[in-house]
């Protein structure tokens, strides 16, 4: 049977950074309404909002405080009800990020669990004793050091995989998955569409908490407790008591997850999630277990981890499409080019090269329009914890690298390359706010936006339109079989896409080089579905231009 989200594409909005509507430097609610008709003219099917929920706001809203509340700083619950019924009136569906492996540190649970060992809400969190005067394992936090913090109140430790102020809620307890699936039953009486679900690989422990093997800080990942033991049976509970009460779209993001483990979680028969987000192809240029380094993507292992996934959950599960989310710098400055000579080319051929696999593609704010990594000169300027955290832990306490290589390292993989403002038009703070905003405005904003881009036919924005469209069109772009062809070239991505008698063959230069390639002979007497450069003449030896991208139609 096929279902609504698998021609869909989605657009993840990360609220903090979209639009402010009331001048204080922080986008919100009111100003994501006002830009809607934008996100309509792109073509998109649904909006995966990033968490607005009512937070301190240590990690940027995923550190939630009360799930049932909005952050004042982005509106109120009446303008979220605003965007869901004005969305819907554009065909575009509303997607909730649902933050469940844990809470704020300030959510009313964690306040009385921390109070005594013997109070109910005790059991809501994960809390032990210390081992020889230690944490109780090796585990280590995602934003570095332990993932265990002290308690004095009490003399234990409590587990937080992410920042100590976001403890890890105990999925063991079944009153937790009562509160959650009450919550999550909630949003979509409101009238939400589903779920992109963070970290869910992460929400059921070995009980025994093992030691896991030590990474460059001395810790162990923080995925070591990716998918547990009762994981796949907790969302089947969900999708029992939850999930099946709409029509919703579920995507997981899974760290760590396995082709294995993910045809579990992204099962046809939909017991459990329609998707998983996995993260294989991001770690292609990292050094092993380290990411913070400029080593660049091996284009032949880019290809062989897109393509084991491709072929692994044929006709068994469905892949999600992405180069970029909030969580990952910009793509054109990390797998293409984002020179002034060849942006637009390589925006548009990144684009190309993923919207024409199977799987939904997910674009991410700004992505549409080429944005770039951003120029920081100084840790002061970098708002994200984990970068900060970073640069502290490895210049300042352990001397791994030096000031200078580190800020290297962040300007190319820091997650604030993502988060800053979206660039609207070439007026002050690039069209944002009419204040300074929480984080800078990438200086190349007059170059790079939308008001540039969205009436100019040959830009970026209007290329990723196309795309939009020609996969509503054909069905061939949704449910083709996917084959890789020259797996050993390191400048060609190849490959085909087929369904019954029809067949696209889809070539993407990763490189700044031309490169001969030969056309199959069955694609020498088609025509061009979609192309980043004035289209050529198809025959068998193509001179494949820098960065170019076409698709042929059998």
């Amino acid at each position: 049977m096929t279902q609504w989200w698998q021609r869909a594409v989605i657009y993840q909005v990360y609220p903090q950074s979209f639009q402010d509507s009331n001048g204080d430097g922080i986008g919100d609610l009111k100003g994501l309404i006002q830009r809607l008709d934008y996100l309509q003219k792109l073509g998109i099917d649904a909006i995966w909002l990033s968490p607005v929920y009512q937070s301190p706001g240590q990690d940027n809203g995923y550190d939630i405080s009360d799930y049932q509340a909005i952050n004042p700083q982005f509106g109120t619950m009446a303008d979220l009800e605003a965007l869901i019924r004005q969305a819907k009136a554009r065909d575009i569906r509303i997607i909730m990020d649902l933050v469940v492996n844990h809470t704020s540190d300030e959510h009313r649970w964690f306040k009385v669990s921390r109070q005594s060992r013997a109070n109910p809400y005790r059991d809501y969190y994960i809390w032990r004793d210390g081992k020889d005067g230690k944490e109780p394992n090796n585990w280590g936090s995602c934003f570095s050091g332990p993932a265990w913090d002290y308690d004095e109140e009490t003399d234990m430790y409590y587990l937080h995989l992410f920042s100590k102020k976001q403890p890890d809620l105990n999925w063991d307890n079944p009153k937790v998955r009562e509160e959650v699936f009450d919550m999550m039953n909630w949003w979509l009486e409101k009238g939400v569409d589903g779920f992109r679900m963070d970290v869910i690989s992460l929400i059921s422990k070995q009980p025994d908490l093992p030691d896991g093997k030590p990474g460059i800080n001395g810790y162990a990942s923080f995925n070591e407790p990716a998918n547990g033991p009762h994981v796949h049976e907790y969302l089947q509970e969900m999708r029992e008591k939850v999930l099946n009460n709409a029509d919703t779209i579920t995507v997981g993001e899974c760290s760590g997850v396995t082709l294995e483990e993910a045809k579990k979680y992204a099962r046809s028969d939909e017991k459990e999630l329609n998707m998983v987000f996995q993260f294989e192809h991001m770690d292609v240029d990292a050094d092993a277990d380290n990411k913070w380094t400029d080593k660049k993507m091996d284009l032949r292992e880019m290809k062989a981890v897109l393509t084991k996934w491709q072929k692994g959950l044929e006709d068994i599960a469905w892949n999600s499409l992405f180069w970029e989310n909030h969580d990952q710098p910009r793509s054109v400055s990390r797998y293409a080019d984002d020179s002034a000579k060849y942006h637009d080319v390589s925006a548009k051929m990144l684009a190309t090269c993923i919207h024409m696999m199977q799987g939904t593609p997910y674009v991410y704010q700004g992505e549409e329009l080429g944005m770039t990594n951003v120029p920081f000169t100084s840790i002061d300027q970098f708002r994200d914890l984990d970068s900060i955290n970073a640069y502290r832990e490895l210049v300042e306490e352990q001397h791994v690298f030096t000031a200078e290589e580190m800020m290297r390292y962040l300007c190319r993989k820091s997650r604030d390359n993502a988060r800053t403002p979206f660039q609207w038009d070439d007026s002050a703070y690039a069209g944002f706010s009419t204040v300074e905003p929480w984080i800078m405005v990438n200086p190349n904003y007059k170059e790079i936006n939308a008001k540039k881009q969205v009436d100019d036919p040959e830009s970026v924005f209007n290329y990723y339109r196309k795309l939009i469209a020609l996969r509503k069109e054909k069905e061939i772009i949704v449910y083709g079989t996917y084959d890789l062809l020259l797996p050993e070239s390191e400048e060609i991505y190849m490959y085909t896409r087929t369904l019954g008698e029809e067949k696209l063959l889809v070539v993407c230069n990763f490189s700044e080089k031309e490169v001969a390639v030969e056309i199959p002979e069955e694609f020498c007497k088609g025509s061009y579905l979609i192309a980043n450069y004035p289209e050529g003449e198809i025959k068998e030896q193509m001179t494949i231009r820098p960065y170019e991208a076409f698709v042929l139609e059998k």
